[in-house]
């Protein structure tokens, strides 16, 4: 394939010879090659000033992140081929990792294959094409994860707000074999099924599962209460490490119903119990009720989705935080999580700190946690880091 040339302005290649994988429209020199001659979804040889190739990158011309380096040698494209092989790199990870195969098969960037997401549940994939340029070799990318995993359904989630930056429509298909609703999956020896077809992204947050093992120890013969429970990810694998007691709050009904059916799943339906509501008001009814718990999950969606939503966000874990401490008993464990990007792990950390004083309480950091390793971080992508969970203990002021 002879791909057109992208050069960029003096100096702009020193990110990029660094270890970064991305580039800005601003350091496009566009008097040589204009932005305006590339479709989003295009393949580009991209140039440093000099004309020296640094590698092939996809493109998205519109936008400010304006292409992606695929390969750092010239001669690999985004083809089937570069694909099978990028795949099975990733796979040797998982596999090494992994005694089931359920996890993130593909972080996108991180594992050199910007703008795909693949999740596995045993034989079934769910997909997620974010790029213009992964969106236009979808039949490739199929034909790749067909060769290497031999799966007996593959569903394509493209329903994410991402692909709206791309111009891509949203829509959700089985492209390959069957896929049920609801697909099994086993994580830190518990097993559950995901709504991978109506249920939230892939269905399931494999990034947390390193975080949920670390509950055995302090839940075992615990009252605990889950919040934004979803569908049991936390809750359930509390009863399955030996809960008493396991309250799981979420807004979704649907979401709750996943929390029942996967509690019997594992046998432990009887110490979980469902409240559905918003997370706040419930928060709330349990402090008048006068409810106190031995170990308190806060695991929300993303408060700060934006930078400019950072203000008004950290006031939203703040909150969350602090009325979750209100519901702990005096020796109580707190496992406090976030998946927004653009709040540091250190933030996270003076927001429960400036919680537990104003309630009079001290606190102890007894853990921090991260993405598991199938969500590998790339050293020079702050953006691919975006999991923290700290576990604290909440002790009186005395």
């Amino acid at each position: 394939m002879s791909l057109p040339s992208l050069r960029l302005k003096a100096n702009a290649d020193r990110r990029l010879r660094a270890g970064h994988l991305w580039v800005y429209s601003n350091e496009i020199d566009v008097a040589a090659t204009p932005l305006h001659g590339f479709a989003a979804g295009d393949q580009a040889l991209l140039e440093a000033a000099g004309g020296k190739p640094l590698g092939v990158v996809a493109l998205s011309p519109n936008n400010l992140i304006c292409a992606r380096l695929l390969s750092r040698d010239v001669k690999h494209v985004l083809d089937k081929s570069l694909l099978v092989h990028r795949l099975n790199v990733a796979l040797s990870l998982r596999e090494r990792l992994f005694d089931k195969p359920c996890y993130r098969l593909v972080y996108g960037d991180s594992d050199l294959l910007p703008g795909l997401v693949v999740d596995r549940f045993f034989d079934i994939l769910v997909v997620q094409l974010a790029s213009a340029t992964m969106e236009r070799h979808k039949d490739e990318v199929l034909a790749a994860l067909i060769q290497v995993l031999k799966p007996s359904g593959i569903l394509l989630k493209n329903d994410s707000a991402a692909r709206d930056a791309e111009g891509l429509e949203r829509y959700v298909e089985t492209a390959y074999g069957q896929v049920p609703e609801w697909v099994a999956l086993e994580e830190n020896g518990v097993k559950f099924e995901a709504p991978v077809i109506e249920g939230q992204k892939t269905g399931w947050f494999y990034d947390h599962r390193m975080n949920r093992a670390r509950l055995a120890p302090y839940v075992e013969g615990k009252r605990v209460l889950d919040l934004f429970s979803y569908i049991g990810g936390w809750g359930v694998q509390a009863a399955a490490f030996g809960a008493s007691e396991v309250f799981c709050v979420d807004a979704s009904g649907f979401a709750l119903d996943g929390v029942e059916r996967n509690a019997a799943l594992n046998g432990v339906a009887e110490r979980v119990s469902c409240v559905e509501g918003d997370v706040f008001a419930a928060l709330k009814e349990l402090k008048a009720a006068e409810e106190r718990f031995d170990v308190v999950i806060a695991d929300p969606p993303a408060f700060i989705k934006r930078k400019k939503d950072l203000k008004n966000g950290e006031a939203a874990y703040r909150r969350l935080n602090e009325q979750a401490m209100r519901l702990l008993g005096k020796d109580g464990i707190l496992v406090s999580a976030s998946c927004s990007m653009h709040l540091p792990e250190d933030d996270l950390q003076n927001i429960l700190l400036t919680s537990a004083r104003h309630l009079d309480r001290n606190i102890q950091l007894l853990e921090r946690g991260a993405q598991g390793p199938d969500h590998p971080v790339h050293p020079a992508i702050a953006e691919t880091r975006y999991i923290k969970s700290l576990t604290c203990r909440l002790l009186p002021n005395s």
